[in-house]
């Protein structure tokens, strides 16, 4: 499985960005896709993960401004990224897991896959 992100960018504080992800490869192997963010100095943190059931599920700093989705059909999910804050400055990368592991091992950096990654700038 291969992941390409892309949409990432500079934005002021309050705006919005949307991230896609294309996966390509072995799909019928992926069991949830979604994004971690690392910022420089700071732990990983998965930000939106979602099932190939449609499940979804946010961080809490992300909650309420923070949309995860999915087009099965162009092997593709998506983060919309709205309100955004200084702080939401970071690498977002997008995973795969392909064990089916639970949203609590993978937000402990159990996944498999994991694209090259795409700069998020939120100016104040």
């Amino acid at each position: 499985v291969q992941l390409v992100e892309s949409g990432g960018g500079l934005v002021q504080a309050g705006g919005s960005l949307s991230l896609s992800c294309a996966a390509s490869g072995s799909i019928s192997s992926i069991n949830a896709m979604g994004w971690y963010r690392q910022a420089s100095g700071k732990q990983r943190e998965v930000v939106a993960h979602i099932t190939s059931g449609g499940s979804t599920n946010y961080a809490d700093s992300v909650k309420g401004r923070f949309t995860i989705s999915r087009d099965n059909a162009k092997d593709t999910v998506y983060l919309q990224m709205n309100s955004l804050k200084p702080e939401d400055t970071a690498v977002y990368y997008c995973y795969a897991d392909l064990s089916g592991s639970s949203y609590d091992y993978v937000t402990r950096g159990y996944f498999e896959v994991w694209g090259q990654g795409t700069l998020v700038t939120v100016s104040s």
